[in-house]
């Protein structure tokens, strides 16, 4: 069950925002359809993202996928535990398997609810 918290993007991040900061991750959508994950690479603390630009990759045995910025601001905090714990996606992505903290400068106008975001996943086939 998805949490009701959250704000979706069409790309399978999700993201929660407390104040200024913005918690990004990726869905259970996405970490089921990418299975075995091998790598994930994550922007250092510090680093700037853009609404709608790649700020990392994560990676399968079938494929590599860039990872989309659901806000814009300065990267504060970075999970980096996560990289080491991959199975972290599978057990539990809304939970420890969080990926960056943003402090946010602007967010995407098109972020969904978590109605929206489901009917999104049932339009793409699951």
């Amino acid at each position: 069950m998805r949490p009701n918290d959250r704000s979706y993007m069409k790309s399978h991040e999700w993201c929660k925002i407390d104040g200024e900061i913005a918690t990004i991750g990726i869905t259970d959508f996405a970490v089921s359809h990418l299975s075995d994950l091998v790598f994930l690479d994550l922007p250092a603390a510090g680093t700037n993202v853009t609404i709608g630009e790649s700020f990392g990759e994560i990676e399968s045995v079938k494929a590599v996928n860039d990872l989309y910025a659901p806000v814009t601001g300065e990267v504060v905090e970075v999970n980096s535990e996560l990289s080491d714990n991959l199975e972290w996606l599978s057990e539990g992505p809304f939970e420890q398997a969080w990926m960056l903290k943003i402090k946010i400068t602007a967010q995407s106008p098109d972020l969904m609810d978590n109605q929206a975001y489901d009917a999104h996943c049932a339009a793409e086939g699951v």
